[in-house]
């Protein structure tokens, strides 16, 4: 039996046909495997440059900050002179204007005060009238004495002139001299008296007299302490705080409420001190509250950089000079006024957090200045007339006690502010 012997078949490429097989099992490599550095590499740059255009465009001139809030003057207040309450206007969330009641109280006592002070003044111009009747009085007097000595003196020069014929007694021209003597004594002291009443009122008359102006000031106390029962509001805002309550017993200092005057807030921008090389005054910034998002931006400038950081100005100043020390970069307060009509479209609260950016373009501004960049922005003038009505009440006490005709005003003591 013939057996038939097989050559082995070779691949075309000479090699072993089981490692040919093998070879197309493996995946060949795609071009985007081969591709991804290039393209890497590419979107790097483009980054890069991205990046360096923004801050040689943009970047190098604005310097932004979320450490801001905005901050407004709080206006606390507290009664004038100490009483029991007992009516209150206003509370939290409510809006006050300038000059409108707040709290009231009792009033009683004060007006025990204002009529005894009424009543001394009264007293007082009379007491005071009197001694300018006294003043006549003692010249008077004065004429009186001086009319009787030069009477005794011509009759002690008659009796002597007719003792030498012995018509008169020596006992007679002793009696003369005696009586020129006593008239003479009696003389120097009504001049004395005169003096005495002349200098009560030397340079006055009754409305003019020190006694009569100081009581005169009682008066107005008096009647300023009547108008300070009703405590009104100093600026017009919106009452941020209440802590008075009815029957309270209240005194100077006591705070009863806490007045916000939303319409002049602002914001204070914490800056790293990294930052504050190119901030100059009046550069100008944009804004941005979390209350209306991005949607909304306000507008301002710098008015001043504050004097020392926050941790050197802190109630608590840090002690630097200890073995443990670590370097903190500091924040420095920097002040932003903004737009009073954008704060009247879109009004902010204290406390609210702050996007800012501030353009730093323009450098020539001064970081500190002694003028300053904005005016005082609060004034009231609630308390300056209170006392007007103090002036017809005592012009009518000082007309009535000196018996004048009284002027055509009312009696308004007692009336409620």
């Amino acid at each position: 039996m013939s057996s038939e012997r097989k050559e082995p078949t070779s691949s075309p490429q000479g090699t072993h046909p089981e490692a040919a097989g093998q070879r197309e099992q493996q995946p060949g490599r795609s071009p985007w495997s081969r591709r991804f550095p290039w393209i890497f590499g590419i979107a790097l740059v483009i980054v890069g440059i991205a990046a360096l255009g923004y801050y040689f465009i943009y970047g190098q001139y604005h310097i932004k900050t979320k450490d801001a809030y905005v901050q407004g003057d709080l206006i606390r207040v507290a009664p004038q002179v100490s009483g029991t309450v007992t009516e209150i206007a206003a509370d939290e969330t409510q809006y006050v204007r300038e000059g409108a009641p707040l709290v009231r109280l009792d009033p009683t006592d004060n007006d025990v005060a204002l009529a005894r002070a009424e009543a001394s003044l009264a007293e007082t111009v009379r007491e005071v009238a009197h001694l300018f009747d006294m003043e006549r009085q003692a010249q008077a007097a004065v004429a009186r004495q001086e009319a009787e000595e030069k009477l005794a003196a011509r009759t002690l020069q008659r009796d002597r002139s007719i003792a030498r014929a012995g018509a008169v007694s020596r006992l007679r021209i002793d009696q003369d001299q005696t009586a020129d003597r006593n008239l003479q004594a009696g003389l120097r002291e009504a001049r004395a008296q005169l003096a005495s009443a002349h200098s009560a009122v030397s340079g006055t008359d009754p409305t003019t007299h020190p006694q009569v102006l100081l009581a005169e000031a009682n008066l107005r106390a008096a009647w300023l302490a009547r108008q300070r029962a009703a405590v009104l509001a100093p600026v017009s805002g919106y009452i941020v705080r209440r802590t008075v309550q009815l029957g309270e017993q209240v005194g100077p200092g006591t705070e009863m409420l806490a007045i916000a005057p939303l319409e002049s807030v602002w914001v204070d921008a914490n800056f790293k001190e990294t930052q504050l090389s190119k901030l100059r005054i009046g550069q100008p910034v944009s804004l941005t509250a979390d209350l209306y998002g991005r949607r909304y931006r306000f507008h301002g400038r710098v008015l001043g950089l504050a004097g020392g950081t926050g941790e050197a100005l802190a109630v608590l100043p840090p002690e630097n000079a200890s073995g443990n020390w670590i370097k903190i970069v500091q924040r420095l307060p920097v002040r932003i006024g903004l737009d009073p009509r954008e704060l009247r479209d879109h009004p902010l609260f204290l406390g609210l957090s702050m996007d800012v950016d501030v353009d730093v373009h323009d450098t020539n501004g001064a970081s500190l200045t002694k003028t300053p960049a904005w005016p005082a922005a609060l004034r009231t003038n609630v308390y300056a007339s209170r006392d007007a009505g103090a002036e017809p009440l005592i012009r009518r006490i000082v007309n009535e006690s000196l018996g004048r005709s009284p002027p055509t005003v009312p009696r308004t003591a007692r009336a409620t502010p």
